[in-house]
């Protein structure tokens, strides 16, 4: 993992920790720490701690198609802190965030935006 990402908190409306996702996931700490692992949840260190932004969830769920660009941003060489911030961040091209347009259902553009990024 990549230094904090400083000043970037307020890139998220809400940023949960490990205990947040125990409890809103009902999984295991251990679970929260599989679901990073496997990509399917990816953490930031924001002020020393690690934690997700809320909008990489879906109700109780992480967002489905968010596992697939994560392990894009991966392969392509960023950071974990890097693709959360590449996450949460406007993206002229999409006229929004990779993550709001992945919430409406815009996975391929999201996909081919994050393999233009090596």
């Amino acid at each position: 993992m990549s230094a904090a990402l400083p000043g970037d908190d307020a890139l998220s409306e809400r940023w949960l920790t490990v205990p947040d996702l125990v409890d809103l996931l009902g999984v295991s700490p251990g679970r929260v720490h599989r679901l990073f692992e496997e990509r399917t949840l990816l953490p930031a260190r924001v002020d020393g701690v690690l934690r997700v932004p809320s909008e990489f969830l879906d109700d109780t769920e992480p967002l489905p198609s968010l596992r697939g660009t994560l392990i894009v941003l991966g392969d392509n060489g960023l950071t974990d802190d890097e693709a959360v911030r590449w996450m949460l961040t406007e993206d002229e091209a999409m006229g929004t965030t990779p993550i709001a347009a992945l919430r409406a259902n815009r996975k391929a553009e999201v996909r081919r935006a994050a393999q233009s990024l090596l």
